[in-house]
Protein backbone atom coordinates (compact mmCIF):
# COMPACT_ATOMS: atom_id res chain seq x y z
CA UNK A 1 0.00 0.00 0.00
CA UNK A 2 1.97 3.51 -0.75
CA UNK A 3 2.16 5.56 1.94
CA UNK A 4 -0.42 8.10 0.61
CA UNK A 5 -2.74 10.12 3.59
CA UNK A 6 -6.10 11.71 1.95
CA UNK A 7 -6.27 15.50 2.85
CA UNK A 8 -7.30 16.66 5.73
CA UNK A 9 -10.74 17.58 3.80
CA UNK A 10 -11.17 13.78 3.00
CA UNK A 11 -9.99 12.56 6.59
CA UNK A 12 -13.30 10.44 6.81
CA UNK A 13 -11.98 7.51 4.03
CA UNK A 14 -10.02 4.87 5.39
CA UNK A 15 -7.90 2.49 3.17
CA UNK A 16 -10.64 0.01 2.73
CA UNK A 17 -12.81 2.89 1.47
CA UNK A 18 -13.00 2.33 -3.01
CA UNK A 19 -13.08 5.37 -4.98
CA UNK A 20 -15.89 7.80 -4.63
CA UNK A 21 -17.02 10.64 -6.81
CA UNK A 22 -16.79 13.95 -4.59
CA UNK A 23 -20.28 13.98 -4.03
CA UNK A 24 -20.35 10.66 -2.57
CA UNK A 25 -21.87 8.60 -4.72
CA UNK A 26 -20.25 5.44 -5.69
CA UNK A 27 -19.54 4.42 -9.62
CA UNK A 28 -20.82 1.14 -10.44
CA UNK A 29 -19.36 -1.98 -11.34
CA UNK A 30 -16.06 -0.13 -10.52
CA UNK A 31 -12.77 -3.24 -9.83
CA UNK A 32 -9.48 -2.43 -9.34
CA UNK A 33 -8.24 -5.42 -10.89
CA UNK A 34 -10.01 -4.31 -14.05
CA UNK A 35 -7.40 -2.50 -16.53
CA UNK A 36 -7.82 1.34 -16.57
CA UNK A 37 -8.97 1.01 -20.56
CA UNK A 38 -11.72 -1.47 -19.58
CA UNK A 39 -13.56 0.54 -16.69
CA UNK A 40 -15.71 3.05 -16.59
CA UNK A 41 -13.97 7.10 -17.10
CA UNK A 42 -14.29 9.01 -14.00
CA UNK A 43 -15.68 12.48 -14.10
CA UNK A 44 -15.58 16.07 -12.55
CA UNK A 45 -18.76 16.41 -11.44
CA UNK A 46 -20.70 19.63 -13.31
CA UNK A 47 -21.40 22.67 -11.25
CA UNK A 48 -24.80 22.71 -13.61
CA UNK A 49 -25.97 19.72 -11.36
CA UNK A 50 -23.74 20.33 -8.37
CA UNK A 51 -23.01 23.29 -6.38
CA UNK A 52 -19.16 24.13 -6.76
CA UNK A 53 -19.44 24.48 -2.96
CA UNK A 54 -20.03 20.61 -2.48
CA UNK A 55 -18.06 17.74 -2.35
CA UNK A 56 -14.80 16.22 -0.85
CA UNK A 57 -11.75 18.59 -0.88
CA UNK A 58 -9.82 16.53 -4.06
CA UNK A 59 -8.10 17.91 -7.17
CA UNK A 60 -11.48 18.82 -9.51
CA UNK A 61 -13.66 17.13 -7.36
CA UNK A 62 -12.54 13.88 -8.64
CA UNK A 63 -12.73 9.94 -6.81
CA UNK A 64 -10.10 9.96 -3.91
CA UNK A 65 -8.49 6.67 -4.20
CA UNK A 66 -5.09 5.21 -2.01
CA UNK A 67 -4.05 3.03 -4.78
CA UNK A 68 -2.92 4.15 -8.18
CA UNK A 69 -4.09 0.25 -9.79
CA UNK A 70 -6.28 0.85 -12.45
CA UNK A 71 -5.27 5.02 -13.32
CA UNK A 72 -4.08 6.28 -16.20
CA UNK A 73 -2.99 9.50 -14.39
CA UNK A 74 -3.61 10.74 -10.74
CA UNK A 75 -3.01 13.98 -8.93
CA UNK A 76 -0.33 13.72 -6.07
CA UNK A 77 -0.20 16.06 -3.13
CA UNK A 78 3.02 16.64 -1.90
CA UNK A 79 3.20 19.55 1.00
CA UNK A 80 6.45 19.98 1.72
CA UNK A 81 8.47 23.01 2.72
CA UNK A 82 11.11 22.37 4.59
CA UNK A 83 13.45 22.65 1.94
CA UNK A 84 13.04 26.26 1.10
CA UNK A 85 15.23 28.90 1.26
CA UNK A 86 12.95 32.36 2.46
CA UNK A 87 8.88 32.53 2.76
CA UNK A 88 7.48 29.44 3.93
CA UNK A 89 3.87 27.85 3.23
CA UNK A 90 4.04 25.82 0.44
CA UNK A 91 3.09 22.65 2.44
CA UNK A 92 -0.09 23.98 2.21
CA UNK A 93 -0.22 24.58 -1.62
CA UNK A 94 -1.69 21.14 -2.49
CA UNK A 95 -5.00 21.74 -0.25
CA UNK A 96 -5.30 25.29 -1.69
CA UNK A 97 -4.83 23.86 -5.54
CA UNK A 98 -7.65 21.40 -4.99
CA UNK A 99 -9.57 24.10 -3.60
CA UNK A 100 -9.29 26.63 -6.18
CA UNK A 101 -9.88 23.47 -8.82
CA UNK A 102 -13.47 23.31 -8.25
CA UNK A 103 -13.43 26.17 -11.29
CA UNK A 104 -12.08 23.08 -13.79
CA UNK A 105 -14.61 21.22 -16.15
CA UNK A 106 -13.54 18.52 -17.98
CA UNK A 107 -12.90 19.72 -21.61
CA UNK A 108 -10.21 22.17 -22.83
CA UNK A 109 -12.14 23.72 -25.77
CA UNK A 110 -9.12 25.75 -26.78
CA UNK A 111 -6.72 22.91 -27.92
CA UNK A 112 -9.46 20.24 -28.34
CA UNK A 113 -8.34 17.78 -25.62
CA UNK A 114 -10.67 15.71 -23.88
CA UNK A 115 -8.77 14.20 -20.66
CA UNK A 116 -11.66 12.50 -18.91
CA UNK A 117 -13.18 10.98 -22.07
CA UNK A 118 -9.39 9.12 -22.54
CA UNK A 119 -8.33 8.55 -19.32
CA UNK A 120 -9.02 7.19 -16.18
CA UNK A 121 -7.76 9.81 -13.35
CA UNK A 122 -8.22 10.46 -9.44
CA UNK A 123 -6.92 12.16 -6.70
CA UNK A 124 -4.24 9.85 -4.50
CA UNK A 125 -4.02 12.43 -1.76
CA UNK A 126 -0.42 13.15 -0.44
CA UNK A 127 2.41 11.63 0.28
CA UNK A 128 2.97 11.15 4.02
CA UNK A 129 6.28 13.60 4.70
CA UNK A 130 8.30 14.29 7.56
CA UNK A 131 8.66 17.81 8.23
CA UNK A 132 11.60 17.28 10.74
CA UNK A 133 13.87 15.72 8.32
CA UNK A 134 13.98 16.74 4.74
CA UNK A 135 15.86 13.55 4.00
CA UNK A 136 13.46 11.39 5.57
CA UNK A 137 10.85 12.81 3.29
CA UNK A 138 12.47 12.29 0.25
CA UNK A 139 12.65 8.96 0.89
CA UNK A 140 9.09 8.65 1.36
CA UNK A 141 8.31 10.27 -1.76
CA UNK A 142 10.49 8.07 -3.86
CA UNK A 143 9.20 5.17 -2.21
CA UNK A 144 5.52 6.41 -3.22
CA UNK A 145 6.23 7.30 -6.84
CA UNK A 146 8.20 4.34 -7.37
CA UNK A 147 4.69 2.66 -7.31
CA UNK A 148 2.59 5.12 -8.64
CA UNK A 149 4.97 4.65 -11.43
CA UNK A 150 5.35 0.69 -11.27
CA UNK A 151 1.40 0.93 -12.11
CA UNK A 152 1.32 2.70 -14.57
CA UNK A 153 0.26 6.01 -13.63
CA UNK A 154 1.47 8.96 -14.91
CA UNK A 155 1.83 11.38 -11.83
CA UNK A 156 0.63 15.07 -11.85
CA UNK A 157 1.92 16.45 -8.49
CA UNK A 158 0.59 19.17 -6.63
CA UNK A 159 3.28 21.04 -4.61
CA UNK A 160 5.33 21.53 -1.93
CA UNK A 161 8.87 23.15 -2.46
CA UNK A 162 11.00 22.21 -5.22
CA UNK A 163 12.82 19.94 -3.60
CA UNK A 164 10.42 16.90 -4.32
CA UNK A 165 10.92 17.03 -8.03
CA UNK A 166 14.24 15.35 -7.31
CA UNK A 167 12.91 12.30 -5.59
CA UNK A 168 10.15 12.23 -7.54
CA UNK A 169 12.93 12.37 -10.62
CA UNK A 170 14.69 9.42 -8.53
CA UNK A 171 11.53 7.05 -9.12
CA UNK A 172 11.30 7.96 -12.45
CA UNK A 173 14.57 7.29 -13.65
CA UNK A 174 14.00 3.83 -12.25
CA UNK A 175 11.61 2.85 -14.64
CA UNK A 176 12.04 5.28 -17.86
CA UNK A 177 16.46 5.38 -17.39
CA UNK A 178 17.72 9.38 -17.91
CA UNK A 179 14.53 11.42 -18.60
CA UNK A 180 14.49 14.64 -20.82
CA UNK A 181 13.45 17.84 -18.26
CA UNK A 182 11.43 21.09 -19.26
CA UNK A 183 11.81 22.97 -16.30
CA UNK A 184 10.01 26.53 -16.28
CA UNK A 185 11.04 28.78 -13.16
CA UNK A 186 12.62 31.58 -12.25
CA UNK A 187 15.93 29.81 -11.01
CA UNK A 188 18.32 27.44 -12.02
CA UNK A 189 17.87 25.15 -9.45
CA UNK A 190 20.97 23.78 -9.26
CA UNK A 191 23.35 24.99 -6.87
CA UNK A 192 25.28 23.03 -5.22
CA UNK A 193 24.59 23.78 -1.68
CA UNK A 194 24.02 26.35 0.97
CA UNK A 195 24.70 26.64 4.74
CA UNK A 196 26.82 23.39 4.38
CA UNK A 197 23.15 21.51 2.97
CA UNK A 198 23.17 20.18 -0.11
CA UNK A 199 19.75 18.88 -0.59
CA UNK A 200 17.08 21.81 -0.28
CA UNK A 201 14.95 23.78 -3.36
CA UNK A 202 17.84 25.13 -5.08
CA UNK A 203 19.94 22.29 -5.58
CA UNK A 204 17.42 19.60 -7.32
CA UNK A 205 18.27 19.75 -10.75
CA UNK A 206 22.86 19.44 -9.63
CA UNK A 207 21.45 16.56 -7.34
CA UNK A 208 19.57 15.04 -10.25
CA UNK A 209 23.30 15.35 -12.76
CA UNK A 210 25.21 13.73 -10.29
CA UNK A 211 22.60 10.52 -10.28
CA UNK A 212 22.41 10.03 -13.26
CA UNK A 213 18.71 11.34 -13.83
CA UNK A 214 18.48 13.19 -16.59
CA UNK A 215 19.00 13.17 -20.34
CA UNK A 216 20.84 16.25 -20.23
CA UNK A 217 21.23 16.95 -24.09
CA UNK A 218 17.22 17.62 -23.86
CA UNK A 219 17.10 20.00 -20.74
CA UNK A 220 15.27 23.18 -21.07
CA UNK A 221 14.82 25.93 -18.66
CA UNK A 222 12.86 28.68 -18.95
CA UNK A 223 11.64 31.89 -17.23
CA UNK A 224 15.16 32.48 -15.76
CA UNK A 225 15.87 35.96 -14.42
CA UNK A 226 16.81 37.91 -11.27
CA UNK A 227 19.92 39.23 -9.41
CA UNK A 228 22.96 36.62 -8.98
CA UNK A 229 26.09 36.30 -7.32
CA UNK A 230 27.94 36.09 -10.00
CA UNK A 231 28.03 37.55 -13.68
CA UNK A 232 27.37 34.19 -15.25
CA UNK A 233 25.26 31.91 -13.06
CA UNK A 234 24.26 29.81 -16.20
CA UNK A 235 27.79 28.53 -16.86
CA UNK A 236 27.13 25.33 -15.09
CA UNK A 237 23.67 24.53 -16.58
CA UNK A 238 25.45 25.62 -20.24
CA UNK A 239 27.79 23.20 -19.42
CA UNK A 240 25.83 19.91 -18.83
CA UNK A 241 24.26 20.80 -22.19
CA UNK A 242 20.64 22.55 -20.64
CA UNK A 243 19.16 24.78 -23.16
CA UNK A 244 18.58 28.20 -20.80
CA UNK A 245 16.34 30.92 -22.07
CA UNK A 246 16.09 33.96 -19.94
CA UNK A 247 12.76 35.72 -19.07
CA UNK A 248 13.93 38.70 -20.82
CA UNK A 249 13.93 36.62 -24.10
CA UNK A 250 10.80 35.70 -23.50
CA UNK A 251 9.04 39.54 -23.06
CA UNK A 252 6.59 40.75 -24.86
CA UNK A 253 6.23 37.83 -27.60
CA UNK A 254 4.67 34.37 -28.62
CA UNK A 255 6.21 31.31 -26.93
CA UNK A 256 4.82 29.38 -29.73
CA UNK A 257 8.15 28.98 -32.01
CA UNK A 258 10.52 28.39 -29.10
CA UNK A 259 8.07 25.46 -27.92
CA UNK A 260 8.43 23.91 -31.74
CA UNK A 261 11.99 24.12 -31.00
CA UNK A 262 11.10 22.31 -27.45
CA UNK A 263 9.38 19.56 -29.60
CA UNK A 264 12.16 18.49 -31.71
CA UNK A 265 14.91 18.58 -29.02
CA UNK A 266 12.92 16.26 -26.97
CA UNK A 267 11.56 14.05 -29.86
CA UNK A 268 9.98 10.92 -28.86
CA UNK A 269 11.82 10.23 -25.32
CA UNK A 270 10.49 10.20 -22.18
CA UNK A 271 9.91 13.74 -20.75
CA UNK A 272 9.04 15.46 -17.56
CA UNK A 273 7.58 18.57 -16.96
CA UNK A 274 8.80 20.57 -13.98
CA UNK A 275 7.03 23.66 -13.24
CA UNK A 276 7.83 26.40 -10.17
CA UNK A 277 4.92 28.99 -9.93
CA UNK A 278 7.30 31.41 -9.58
CA UNK A 279 8.23 31.51 -13.05
CA UNK A 280 4.91 33.68 -13.71
CA UNK A 281 5.10 37.30 -12.68
CA UNK A 282 4.66 38.02 -9.01
CA UNK A 283 1.91 40.54 -10.02
CA UNK A 284 0.18 37.22 -11.69
CA UNK A 285 0.91 34.53 -9.07
CA UNK A 286 2.25 36.41 -5.54
CA UNK A 287 1.66 33.23 -3.52
CA UNK A 288 5.56 31.88 -3.29
CA UNK A 289 8.42 31.83 -1.40
CA UNK A 290 11.07 33.63 -3.46
CA UNK A 291 9.19 36.01 -6.10
CA UNK A 292 11.10 37.75 -9.26
CA UNK A 293 9.72 40.15 -11.06
CA UNK A 294 9.46 40.45 -14.56
CA UNK A 295 8.78 37.30 -15.29
CA UNK A 296 6.38 35.27 -17.67
CA UNK A 297 2.69 36.06 -18.34
CA UNK A 298 -0.35 33.18 -17.88
CA UNK A 299 -0.69 33.14 -21.74
CA UNK A 300 2.99 32.64 -22.06
CA UNK A 301 2.69 29.59 -19.25
CA UNK A 302 -0.24 27.79 -21.73
CA UNK A 303 1.77 28.21 -24.70
CA UNK A 304 4.65 26.41 -22.61
CA UNK A 305 2.58 23.51 -21.86
CA UNK A 306 0.29 23.52 -24.79
CA UNK A 307 3.35 23.24 -26.91
CA UNK A 308 4.08 19.86 -25.31
CA UNK A 309 1.15 18.41 -26.55
CA UNK A 310 2.60 15.06 -28.91
CA UNK A 311 5.80 14.63 -26.66
CA UNK A 312 6.21 11.48 -24.35
CA UNK A 313 5.29 13.34 -21.16
CA UNK A 314 5.75 10.86 -17.86
CA UNK A 315 4.99 13.26 -15.42
CA UNK A 316 4.73 16.70 -14.14
CA UNK A 317 4.59 19.28 -11.09
CA UNK A 318 3.92 22.71 -10.28
CA UNK A 319 5.49 23.33 -6.86
CA UNK A 320 5.89 26.43 -4.78
CA UNK A 321 2.94 27.74 -4.27
CA UNK A 322 2.76 29.18 -1.14
CA UNK A 323 -0.95 30.56 0.05
CA UNK A 324 0.16 32.53 3.12
CA UNK A 325 1.32 34.97 0.51
CA UNK A 326 -1.96 34.08 -1.76
CA UNK A 327 -4.68 36.44 -0.51
CA UNK A 328 -7.29 36.47 -3.70
CA UNK A 329 -5.98 32.90 -4.39
CA UNK A 330 -4.93 33.53 -7.68
CA UNK A 331 -1.85 31.80 -7.37
CA UNK A 332 -3.56 28.90 -6.63
CA UNK A 333 -6.32 29.50 -9.34
CA UNK A 334 -3.37 29.67 -12.06
CA UNK A 335 -2.21 26.55 -10.52
CA UNK A 336 -4.38 24.64 -10.91
CA UNK A 337 -5.53 25.52 -14.57
CA UNK A 338 -1.85 25.06 -15.46
CA UNK A 339 -2.37 21.31 -13.60
CA UNK A 340 -5.36 20.75 -15.74
CA UNK A 341 -3.06 21.83 -19.37
CA UNK A 342 -0.68 19.16 -17.74
CA UNK A 343 -3.07 16.40 -18.39
CA UNK A 344 -4.57 17.48 -21.51
CA UNK A 345 -1.12 17.09 -22.81
CA UNK A 346 -0.23 13.52 -22.17
CA UNK A 347 0.29 11.09 -24.54
CA UNK A 348 -2.91 9.11 -24.77
CA UNK A 349 -5.39 12.11 -24.05
CA UNK A 350 -7.51 12.18 -27.28
CA UNK A 351 -8.13 15.66 -28.60
CA UNK A 352 -11.93 16.89 -30.95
Amino acid sequence: MLRLLATRCTRGLGSSVPARPATGLCLPGRSQSRRASDMPRNHPPSPELVARSVGICSMMRLPVQTSPEGLDAAFIGVPLDIGTSNRPGARFGPRRIREESVMLRTVNPSTGALPFQSLTVADLGDVNVNLYNLQDSCRLIQEAYQKIVAAGCVPLTLGGDHTITYPILQALAKKYGPVGLLHVDAHLDTADKALGEKLYHGTPFRRCVEEGLLDCQRVVQIGIRGSSMTLDPYRYNRNQGFRVVLAEDCWMKSLVPLMAEVRQQMGGKPLYISFDIDALDPAYAPGTGTPEIAGLTPSQALEVIRGCQGLNVVGCDLVEVSPLYDLSGNTALLAANLLFEMLCVLPKVATA
